[in-house]
């Protein structure tokens, strides 16, 4: 792991630098447990008493912290510059190693400069491959699937035939791209499965959780959209599409052909109706459940979800609910008691 100079970690993430430029850093580290050589960063102003006690060379800080003896970048969104030199000092992709010994590669396959493929993958007949993409071990790809440039698709992956994803795609180890939809029509007390023969479109920069189910529509497309980012274990159905630069929490639930609008942010646990539309700028609370259509640049929480501060509001009664109960009952025999003595005159 080769070191970068200090000013050109500041250069990368438009920072201010202040301080020593020369400085060489390896690595990114922990408030607590930075060493010399490494750089950390503070994004919650709780933590700044730390800073007196660090052992780091550098900092990433917001304007306005000041810190004797360390040297310090200073930008906006330390959090974010926090993420960038990560991947600047930790994250670099490995070398291309080709199709490796005991992958399955199908001889109509075309695969792009520099593809990697470890061992266990099969790749099927006329699947398109882009440049750089990594297929790490077990990864399955059924007939005709494309997949654009410098994806990675870790272990244990399935995309389905037909299916295809954009550049710079990630997919968890496990996920599943363009599994069977859930259809089935009555048939008397037996059900009757729906032939699925749509596909799943991934645009570029969508990054996919582990286990998480992307379901291949029943007819046309299961689209989701450039930049959006699904947690673990996140179910979606046929025909839904999910808007751009959307954020999913583990164990959400999308029905079937919901439309959900542009960066959305969906709290753990949350669900939606089938057939259904979100608008744009839509925050859904964790367990929050939307059985209906809803607006764009709102905040929802709970079940059925409501404006977030009504259901704050709500929450607190939750636990005097019996005591109100009591009362009620005790005001409703006062009641009763007065309408008899009046009956009695």
């Amino acid at each position: 792991m080769a070191s970068v100079r200090l000013s050109e970690l500041a250069e990368l993430v438009g920072g201010e630098l202040v301080g020593d430029g020369d400085l060489e850093i390896l690595r990114v580290a922990a408030i607590d447990e930075a060493r010399q050589g490494e750089i950390t960063f503070l994004v919650n102003p709780k933590y700044a008493a730390l800073l007196d006690q660090t052992d780091a060379s550098a900092v990433i800080v917001f304007p306005g912290v000041e810190v004797e003896g360390l040297s310090l970048i200073v930008c906006q969104n330390p959090y974010l510059a926090f993420a960038k030199i990560l991947t600047r000092l930790q994250a670099e992709r490995p070398a291309p190693q080709g199709v490796m010994e005991g992958a399955r590669v199908a001889p109509s396959a075309t695969l792009g400069k520099d593809v990697t493929i470890y061992p266990g993958c099969v790749v099927g007949e006329n699947v398109t491959i882009g440049a750089g993409t990594i297929l790490y071990p077990n990864v399955v790809l059924y007939d005709d699937v494309v997949m654009g440039a410098d994806c990675i698709v870790h272990a244990g992956c399935v995309v389905r035939e037909g299916c295809r994803l954009g550049d710079r795609v990630i997919l968890q180890p496990s996920a599943v791209i363009g599994s069977d939809g859930f259809g089935f029509a009555p048939d008397g007390a037996k059900y009757f499965k729906i032939p699925q023969v749509g596909i799943v479109e991934i645009e570029d920069d969508v990054e996919v959780g582990a286990s998480t189910c992307i379901d291949r529509a029943a007819l046309g497309v299961t689209r989701v959209k450039r930049g959006v980012k699904l947690d673990n274990l996140v179910q979606i159905a046929h025909n839904v599409s999910v808007g751009e630069d959307t954020v999913m929490a583990a164990l959400v639930g999308i029905a079937g052909s919901t439309e959900v609008g542009t960066h959305c942010t969906f709290g753990g646990q949350a669900g939606t109706a089938g057939h259904i539309k979100i608008g744009d700028n839509v925050t859904i609370g964790g367990k929050g459940g939307v059985s209906n259509s809803v607006g764009p640049n709102q905040v929802l929480s709970g079940l059925p979800v409501m404006p977030h501060k009504e259901w704050l509001k709500a929450s607190m009664s939750f636990s005097k609910l019996p005591e109100i109960r009591k009362d009620v009952n005790r005001l409703k025999r006062q009641i009763d008691e007065l309408e008899m003595k009046l009956k009695e005159r």
